[in-house]
């Protein structure tokens, strides 16, 4: 198989190759190694291959799920696999390896996919963008020098690019549906609780992170969700989940539901013109469907609620990063942490337990403030962020006259504002590279539901990619070009 028919298939199209035998688990490692070698100098997506897991794959290493032999990518942010690094892009981190699996891992291996590398993102996943000083930027795959978002920027550049099928990607403030806008790809960020976080760390970010996939096509998103949606021994709490499978849903219509188009400025920035045209689109593409649509405002409480919710973020970050020091043999210092990590650091220590806690009830308030959309709503509708992909430079924690003043507004406003009041509500919601801006770069759409609701969202997303499909889009980037 050679690298510009590899590339285009997505995840299911290779293991269903490996099922018939047209092609072994070892082919495609290899394949991947060689689209990553083409692909990587330009984009800058993958930090780290493993080639006991390429030239020297044990094949009955691999689980026998419905992934079986694809290649596949671990974020270097929560993506623990015993034996292996995990640096979180921080030369404070670096060389540091994991002691034990997480429980995704487990997850993932049983998939039967092959872990054989790791994609870069930003310093401890703080950033939209993936530039960082510890392994350089990561590029957009439509425009060289461009962000691929953040923070699994690394994740989806690849993914799009044609280096893998299929990555990890973590959210805690979009950091999975940024990357699938500014780059072109399909990311699903699941119900707060969907995908267990355990064993080693708390619920993931006080229950506002979440982990899955960087995808290119729905079904792929589907079927991997069905793979990590196994909750596990110790998890704090389980949700419902439909008798049916995600894969077997998402194939089938969904019912007549009730489409609510947000384009207020929810953290008070303004919509670009495009963007907001791309978002009208799909709202008449679903009402052409039977579905009704509305346009309605959302109002959570302003820029105030994202600057509260970094206390949340941030509170204990100075233990947390003392503890990975004391794991290293490192101090954190302007040495060993990009210079708004090093800010953050210092301003954590002054978050008192009074302040978290008041942070707390105000970001409890906010969610309910979000959530009464869904009173009279199934599906909030919007643009997955208010700008395409920003230039390099615009956003990244080595940026100079960032404060903490400044932090939210100068740094993540513009990236987040239809991003984080997911991961604040718990809701799951996908963005969707449905149209293309007059730049040349994606415009992504997301949909969100109701807390468990990933069903309507796969099936909606399976309609969309019918309806404005993007399969046949290939980035100027793509490894099938180089």
């Amino acid at each position: 198989m050679n690298v510009s028919e590899y590339a285009t298939y997505d995840a299911l199209g290779l293991a269903k190759l490996v099922a018939t035998k047209q092609v072994t688990p070892q082919e495609l490692a290899t394949t991947a190694a060689v689209a990553i070698a083409l692909g990587n100098p330009k984009l800058g997506a993958v930090c780290e291959t493993y080639p006991d897991r390429i030239e020297k794959l044990d094949e009955k290493s691999l689980g026998d799920g419905p992934f079986r032999g694809v290649p596949f990518l671990m974020k270097d942010v929560f993506g623990h696999e015993r034996g292996r690094k995990i640096e979180y892009a921080s030369k404070l981190c670096e060389g540091m390896v994991a002691d034990t699996d997480s429980y995704m891992t487990t997850q993932l291996r049983a998939s039967g996919v092959n872990i054989l590398g790791r994609s870069k993102a930003p310093e401890y996943s703080m950033s939209p963008t993936t530039e960082t000083q510890f392994y350089g930027n990561a590029s957009n795959p439509w425009k060289h020098g461009y962000s691929a978002g953040g923070s699994s920027g690394g994740a989806q550049a690849a993914v799009t690019s044609g280096m893998v099928p299929i990555a990890h990607g973590s959210d805690i403030g979009g950091s999975i549906r940024i990357p699938a806008s500014w780059c072109g790809g399909v990311g699903l960020k699941p119900s707060r609780g969907r995908v267990s976080v355990g064993p080693t760390v708390d619920e993931g970010g006080l229950g506002f992170s979440a982990n899955l996939v960087q995808t290119k096509s729905v079904r792929d998103t589907a079927q991997m969700l069905d793979c990590l949606s196994h909750p596990q021994i110790g998890d704090p709490f389980i949700i419902p989940k439909p008798a049916e499978s995600y894969a077997a849903l998402a194939t089938q219509p969904a019912a007549k539901l009730r489409v609510g188009i947000v384009l207020n400025p929810i953290f008070g920035v303004k919509v670009d013109k495009e963007v907001a045209a791309a978002v009208e689109a799909t709202g008449k593409a679903l009402a052409a469907m039977g579905h009704h649509v509305d346009v309605c405002d959302v109002d959570m409480g302003g820029l105030d609620t994202m600057q509260l919710v970094n206390e949340l973020f941030f509170f204990a970050f100075d233990a947390r990063l003392d503890g990975y020091g004391r794991k290293t043999g490192r101090t954190p210092s302007r040495d060993t942490l990009e210079p708004q990590m090093h800010m953050i650091y210092e301003w954590s220590k002054s978050i008192t337990p009074a302040r978290f806690m008041m942070a707390l009830g105000a970001a409890n308030v906010a969610r309910r403030r979000g959530a009464q959309f869904f009173a009279k709503h199934d599906i909030w509708l919007s643009p997955t962020t208010a700008i395409v992909a920003p230039v390099w430079g615009t956003y990244n924690l080595s940026k100079p006259g960032v404060t903490i003043e400044n932090f939210t507004s100068d740094m993540f406003a513009p990236a987040i504002q239809y991003t984080l009041p997911h991961n604040i509500m718990g809701t799951p919601a996908i963005s969707l590279p449905l149209t293309m801006h007059s730049t040349g770069l994606p415009i992504g759409v997301q949909l969100a539901g109701r807390p468990a609701d990933e069903h309507l969202l796969l099936q909606l997303a399976t309609s969309l990619e019918q309806e404005m499909p993007w399969a046949g889009r290939a980035p100027t980037l793509h490894v099938s070009r180089m």
